[in-house]
């Protein structure tokens, strides 16, 4: 009995001790890693929100605040899990599944990876839209939105109760339209193109604006100012303005000057009528000053070559608008464009960037090879057990790290750095192997320890980027710490060389100034459009200018009617007649393409209309220019414009109100009072439409009145544009006018 007693207890004792040294193989001094759905059921349990330290730059943990207080929006407990993608392997509504099973709590529990929301589930509660928000959520943002921004569209669009009609609007949306919504976020790229267009318009705005303006100026006074010469000799016109010289034997009529072989002579001399002003306020003509003198020709003006350039003093106001006009366009720019980083804003913490370093080499301390729980498990336990014996037989000090690596992570996805960070914090020499879970890649960096790297590089197989027929990552890292066992001493430790430093993960996503980059180069592409542009426009402006003459001829054909107000004020009889006399200098500025009928017509125009309000022959209108004299100039120059398409055609003014223009018909008009005077009806000139049906008569104000209503009509007034009323012809009206002011 005794001695079957001591045969079974020796027995147990085996046993127990073969478990326990088995068990010591497996886990020396810990238990085994957790699995996955244990690791993060235990997390949930510690807080709803469980935010993986892999992803720093994208998602830092210290943002799970921010998912918690949108997660109570949706009025039920919410667990959110926020891995990388990979982490959640093929199916993540399974590892959802397995969380709650661990966790055995009721709630919407989501899985948010690096690129979006990867599965929605309830247990135990209702949350309608749940699922419909997910796709809405999926269709509505576009990729580079981040999971803090996915999250919260979730929860709007979950609480807007309208989840379904969304999806389906956004599915449908995606499906006509390709490229999906628009980007979220101002990457570099777009930066670029907004500097470089700030650039453009900077410039290019505020420089065609200036280029058009004084070029529009330019020609203003161009108009006013001169003529081209052609032919010959310039003459000065009774406009005030040079025109070109007639053709030989042609007549200047303004001032009774005959052309001769270039030679100009004097037919005639001004007479002054006693030396008095005349009645319409103009001077009497002289033989110096006089429009008809041979010595100053018709405008009275000594002959130059056109206007010189722009005014200094004129052009700098202009620079300055221009200038305060691309300080506006930058401005603008600046509140356009005002985003300043690529993200959703959120800056890692010092912590967050240090927990999965933090995390890695407690566990390397504690065991020297390290699973990474967040990841579907690569390892199973055989193969565990198996390493960790192996790794205890080696006499050099290895460790293995099976974590992944993403460029979200703390060292941007450089291994070199990873390994650096947990050598520092191990703080003795050792072997470090770093094995990616998800991708099976192995890296290897000996840090001091007395390994042959060169056999290790020249190793007979590859194991770093592994094929689809290799075998797994369990025997491959096996298949390593044999070449390690095999490898030859070397005579010294081995230091790698130091890596490069990850980026900062708030400068990286910060943007360059606005002002950077391609605005320089913007500034200088604005300044070309910009020249290119006003060619243009000055291109179209010269063909307006060939084509305008024979619209403004046009306008003067038989049956047209200028806008003829009945009571013009001063200042629109000034403007207009301003205008009227520039168009017709222009239209008599092709003179071989006139007939001597049509220039001798409109040239006698032109000389009574600057007669009559330009008696200082100084190129601008007189101030003390009556209505009356304004309103017959204004009558003269149309008729002259008309008179170069059409010489018959302006022979009547419409007497009703001559600023009708010119009268092609007769009508029986009778004059005032009754009886018997019936029988003495005249016939005068009017318009078309006066002949249609009688307009009223032009009144106009008389010279120095300033009250109001104080308009007569202007066959009462004094001066030649009275003689129109009785239905005198426009070249009878130009005699008289000469006459009027004493030139002959």
């Amino acid at each position: 009995m005794r001695a079957g007693i001591v045969l079974v207890a020796s027995w147990l004792a085996v046993l127990f001790c073969t478990g326990f040294v088995h068990a010591a193989e497996a886990t020396p001094g810990a238990p085994d890693s957790p699995t996955q759905t244990a690791y993060l059921a235990e997390q949930l349990r510690k807080d709803p929100v469980y935010i993986s330290d892999q992803l720093p730059r994208e998602v830092p943990r210290s943002t799970a605040p921010d998912f918690a207080r949108e997660a109570r929006r949706l009025g039920v407990p919410t667990y959110v899990i926020v891995l990388p993608s990979f982490s959640f392997g093929a199916e993540p509504s399974a590892v959802l599944a397995g969380v709650h099973d661990r966790l055995g709590r009721k709630g919407l529990y989501v899985a948010i990876g690096d690129t979006g929301i990867d599965a929605v589930q309830t247990y135990g509660v209702s949350l309608p839209g749940a699922e419909d928000a997910s796709r809405a959520t999926l269709y509505e943002l576009a990729y580079d939105a981040t999971p803090r921004e996915v999250f919260r569209h979730f929860v709007e669009v979950v609480t807007s109760g309208h989840a379904h009609q969304r999806a389906e609007q956004a599915r449908a949306a995606s499906e006509d339209d390709p490229d999906g919504p628009p980007s979220v976020h101002t990457d570099r790229t777009d930066r670029e193109n907004q500097s470089f267009v700030t650039g453009i318009a900077v410039t290019g705005i505020p420089l065609t604006a200036l280029l058009i303006t004084v070029y529009a100026l330019q020609r203003r006074r161009v108009r006013r100012a001169a003529a081209t010469a052609t032919g010959g000799a310039d003459r000065p016109s009774a406009a005030g303005v040079r025109v070109p010289a007639t053709r030989g034997g042609a007549k200047a009529v303004g001032g009774r000057t005959t052309a001769t072989g270039g030679k100009a002579t004097a037919h005639g001399k001004a007479t002054a009528h006693g030396g008095k002003k005349p009645a319409a306020g103009k001077k009497a003509g002289t033989g110096a000053k006089g429009t008809g003198s041979g010595k100053k020709g018709t405008g009275g003006r000594k002959g130059a070559g056109g206007p010189g350039p722009y005014p200094r003093e004129r052009l700098l106001p202009l620079l300055a608008a221009a200038a305060v006009l691309g300080g506006l366009i930058a401005f603008t720019a600046t509140q356009i464009f005002h985003d300043t980083t690529s993200g959703d804003g959120s800056r890692p913490t010092a912590a967050d960037i240090r927990a999965r370093i933090d995390r890695v080499t407690d566990g390397l301390r504690r065991d020297p090879l390290y699973t990474d729980p967040e990841s579907p498990p690569a390892l199973d336990a055989a193969e565990r057990a198996h390493l960790r014996r192996r790794l205890r037989a080696l006499d050099v000090p290895v460790v293995i790290a099976a974590v992944p690596s993403s460029t979200d992570d703390e060292s941007g996805g450089n291994r070199d750095l990873l390994a650096k960070a947990l050598h520092t914090r191990l703080g003795r020499d050792l072997l470090i192997v770093l094995a990616d879970p998800g991708s099976g890649s192995i890296d290897l960096v000996n840090y001091g320890t007395r390994v042959d790297d060169m056999y290790l590089i020249n190793r007979p197989r590859d194991l770093s980027y592994p094929q689809s027929t290799d075998p797994p990552l369990g025997p491959r890292l096996d298949q390593l710490l044999t070449y390690v066992s095999k490898s030859p001493k070397a005579e010294a430790g081995h230091m790698p060389y130091e890596p490069p430093a990850a980026d900062d993960p708030v400068e990286e996503k910060a943007l360059p100034g606005l002002f950077t980059g391609d605005f320089e180069p913007g500034l200088v592409i604005g300044t070309f459009l910009a020249g290119l542009l006003f060619g243009l426009v000055a291109a179209a402006g010269g063909i307006v200018r060939r084509i305008a003459p024979r619209r403004r001829t046009a306008t003067g054909a038989p049956g047209a009617r200028s806008p003829a107000p009945t009571e013009p004020s001063t200042a629109w009889l000034r403007r207009n007649a301003r205008q009227e006399l520039d168009a017709l200098t222009a239209a008599l500025e092709p003179v071989a393409a006139l007939s001597e009928d049509s220039q001798r017509r409109a040239w006698e125009c032109l000389d009574a209309a600057a007669l009559l309000i330009d008696g200082d022959s100084d190129g601008r209108i007189d101030a003390d220019a009556t209505p009356a004299a304004l309103a017959c100039a204004v009558v003269l120059a149309r008729a002259g414009r008309t008179a170069i398409g059409e010489p018959d055609a302006a022979r009547f003014a419409c007497h009703r109100n001559p600023l009708h223009g010119v009268a092609h018909k007769r009508v029986q008009v009778p004059p005032e009072g009754g009886g018997r005077a019936r029988a003495r009806a005249r016939s005068l000139p009017v318009c078309e439409a006066c002949r249609l049906t009688l307009g009223p008569v032009l009144r106009l104000r008389p010279s120095g009145s300033a009250r109001r209503g104080a308009h007569a009509p202007y066959a009462t007034l004094p001066g030649p544009l009275a003689a129109l009323g009785d239905g005198t012809e426009i070249d009878q009206l130009t005699r008289d006018v000469r006459e009027y002011f004493g030139v002959h």
